[in-house]
């Protein structure tokens, strides 16, 4: 039986989402600057305030535009405290639970949803950053590795050094993304736990999708295919990854995001990847609502 599509979210930001049917619109674009990229825990308090108090109460796919705002995330998982315990599924190039000294960042922002105590367990799927690399080891939060509260699934990194720090249950290493997908969907079997999912496009292969992050080597039909899979399941989702231009007006945001070698936009191709970007989100939604419980 099809399923009705809940209506979607944009928290519109950076003007980078597409139209998309019925959704209601947060103009958020007054925060750009104060949130995109990172944030003090303030600044988050604050803006939450702000996006609750415009949300409806029951809503469909969350929008958050460039994977600069993945942060938002963590907000969007405590409000569905209530619907505890829960998995939460992630797809990203990168594990997003790295140190970050000065609030949460969208590097960051795994590690707080890990310690909230209605999750049972955050899977990051589809890594192949040298984050997680022994080059980048000491820049990770080991702790929720060492809890049994975060796994990451990589693909064509080396990590071996995640068995000299007693972490290697914590790791999935992968030569390919089908290997990955595979082995996770045997992983959850016919599973029926609830879950939370959270799609960053920068895990895909960029002819499948551009960015403003390095990228990954998914692709579309590999994240469809656990959205299928994870039907009935699905209490909640968010997508980030949409591509947008910016350029920081603070020093320390230009500095931190040339250290994380964030890419430079070109912006003479910026509207035919946006488009990509839109129907790909168009076909997201749909697979989406038919795995919603």
């Amino acid at each position: 039986m099809e399923r009705t599509l809940k209506a979607p979210i944009v928290l519109d930001f950076d003007r980078s989402v597409g139209a998309l049917p019925g959704a209601t619109i947060i103009d958020l674009a007054d925060w750009q600057e104060a949130i995109r990229f990172g944030c003090s825990l303030r600044r988050l308090r604050e803006v939450r305030a702000v996006i609750e108090s415009r949300l409806p109460a029951a809503h469909g796919t969350v929008f958050l535009g460039s994977g600069d705002y993945h942060h938002l995330t963590w907000p969007l998982i405590e409000r569905r405290a209530t619907d505890g315990p829960f998995e939460i599924v992630v797809f990203d190039n990168h594990p997003d639970n790295m140190r970050f000294p000065f609030g949460v960042h969208c590097g960051s922002w795994v590690r707080k949803v890990a310690l909230l105590p209605f999750v049972e367990h955050v899977h990051v799927l589809g890594i192949s950053s040298g984050d997680v690399s022994a080059a980048h080891a000491w820049e990770n939060y080991l702790a929720p590795l060492r809890r049994g509260k975060l796994s990451y699934w990589t693909v064509g990194v080396d990590t071996r050094w995640a068995a000299r720090f007693g972490l290697a249950s914590a790791f999935r290493a992968f030569d390919t993304p089908a290997a990955l997908i595979e082995r996770f969907i045997d992983e959850r079997g016919a599973s029926k736990r609830p879950v939370y999912l959270s799609i960053d496009k920068d895990v895909l292969s960029p002819d499948v999708a551009r960015t403003n992050w390095d990228q990954g080597r998914l692709s579309d039909a590999d994240l469809i295919h656990v959205i299928d899979r994870l039907a009935g399941t699905l209490i909640g989702s968010d997508i980030t990854g949409d591509i947008s231009a910016y350029r920081y007006r603070s020093w320390w945001k230009r500095k931190l995001s040339a250290l994380d070698e964030q890419p430079e936009i070109d912006a003479a191709q910026l509207a035919a990847w946006q488009a990509q970007q839109h129907a790909l989100n168009l076909r997201l939604l749909e697979h989406i609502a038919t795995a919603s419980r």
